[in-house]
């Protein structure tokens, strides 16, 4: 069995740097989608934590916990929301966005946006409200007050990208399901790891997993080397 593993292991080694064709198209495949929805959730879902930290208005309290909740729904539940609204007799079906690389980037842009909002709120939270104050005291603008308060939660937003990025390259049910897996398109680094396994063949899932392993490594890395300096230069 450990001779089987090791095997494996240096199969899946040898497929990543002999830049295997299919395999890195996977992996682009993957950091495309990901990359573009978390740029199109990031701004809108830190403005709304943003609103909720600041803001007092009556069901406050209720949409925080929406989104506490939302946080917590399976991706295989976004997914099946999202393939029921795009499908053929669906609300949004003469869209044809089924099985397509938009359909995954809304549907992890789903998955990341009560992330973000959650964690860019606890974020503002945290931060001293007088430190706005101040800023509108001293004659800044809504929005320089709140560039300001952006910039002393930097560490706490960077970390809730980190996080949400973590959290929709390795999901693997929503783009199973609104992707529909096809070579060259739609297959990322989780579905093809599903696809490979459920098949036995474990060489490219293995090097796929290091991949996601690696990431998670660097993401954090960057993260820590951030904090550790104490600025974003």
């Amino acid at each position: 069995m450990q001779d089987n593993l090791l095997e494996t292991t240096l199969v899946a080694l040898q497929l990543l740097f002999s830049l295997d064709a299919d395999l890195w198209d996977i992996i682009g495949v993957s950091f495309r989608v990901s990359l573009i929805a978390i740029t199109a959730a990031t701004v809108p879902a830190i403005l709304v934590g943003f609103f909720l930290a600041l803001c007092e208005f009556r069901g406050r309290t209720a949409v925080i916990a929406v989104f506490n909740a939302l946080m917590a729904v399976p991706t295989v539940v976004v997914g099946l929301t999202l393939y029921l609204l795009l499908s053929r007799s669906g609300p949004f079906g003469e869209l044809h966005l089924l099985f397509t690389q938009p359909a995954m980037v809304i549907g992890q842009m789903m998955l990341a946006f009560p992330l973000l909002v959650c964690m860019s709120h606890s974020a503002f939270q945290a931060i001293d409200r007088r430190a706005w104050e101040t800023a509108r005291t001293l004659g800044a603008s809504g929005l320089m007050a709140a560039v300001t308060l952006m910039r002393e939660a930097r560490f706490a937003l960077l970390a809730a990208i980190v996080a949400a990025f973590g959290r929709v390259i390795s999901e693997v049910g929503c783009s199973m399901m609104v992707g529909g897996n096809i070579m060259s398109y739609t297959r990322n680094i989780p579905t093809a790891i599903a696809l490979e396994t459920s098949k036995g063949m474990f060489a490219q899932g293995i090097a796929l997993g290091l991949v996601l392993l690696l990431l998670a490594l660097f993401l954090n890395f960057i993260l820590a080397s951030v904090r550790g300096k104490g600025n974003l230069v």
